[in-house]
Order: C-alpha cells, then sequence, then structure tokens
C-alpha cells in the first residue's frame, strides 16, 4: 500500500474488518508499521464519513474495548450497529473483546 496515503491505508484495512469482529487503532497502526500512531488512525476514522466506499469505522474500539468513537456517531449508533452484527457492548465497552478481536497483522500477515 505505499502509494496510498495514510488514511487510505487505513481505511483499506478497516474495510477487511469481518461483520462482528472488531479492532483497535493501535492494532491498525501496528499493521501498517507506524506502531506509535493510533492517534492518527483515530483521526482517520474521525474523518472517514465521505470516504467512498464506505469505512465500517464502527468496528474500530480503543485497546480495552472501550466505544471511544462512539460521540461521532451520534446517540448509541456505534452500538447499534455492533449489536446489529451481533457483538455485544455493556456500558461502552465490547463484551468478550479478546474473543471477537480481529487483530490485522495476524488476520492479513503485516
Amino acid at each position: 500500500m505505499p502509494d496510498l496515503n495514510f488514511y487510505e491505508q487505513v481505511y483499506q484495512i478497516v474495510r477487511l474488518i469481518p461483520p462482528g469482529r472488531v479492532t483497535s487503532y493501535g492494532a491498525i497502526a501496528n499493521s501498517l508499521g507506524t506502531k506509535g500512531s493510533s492517534r492518527m488512525v483515530g483521526y482517520a476514522m474521525q474523518a472517514c464519513g465521505a470516504a467512498d466506499p464506505p469505512v465500517p469505522a464502527h468496528r474500530v474500539v480503543n485497546s480495552a474495548g472501550l466505544l471511544t468513537g462512539k460521540f461521532h456517531f451520534g446517540g448509541d449508533l456505534m452500538e447499534q450497529l455492533l449489536a446489529s452484527e451481533g457483538v455485544k457492548v455493556e456500558n461502552d465497552k465490547v463484551v468478550d473483546f479478546k474473543k471477537v478481536f480481529w487483530d490485522p497483522t495476524m488476520e492479513l500477515g503485516s
């Protein structure tokens, strides 16, 4: 992915997260070889609203499974989108986070 800008690289990875799975900002950064740039991944998620094809940003949470990007979705939309895919959330945190965690480095061989 060397000819794509950082945000587009992030979006490509996020589009690969299967429904019913989640990953973290840090895991995406790590898979891109930029381990310390999880905050930049968060900025990319914040800016993905106009991306085409769409980016399933609701599948990206923090490293503890918290829905830290929730306020960008408005109300409980992030939780509702995850629930529609079978991901259980309680108190803004993914239940069984380790079980539903999708590691792009492992899955994509990055």
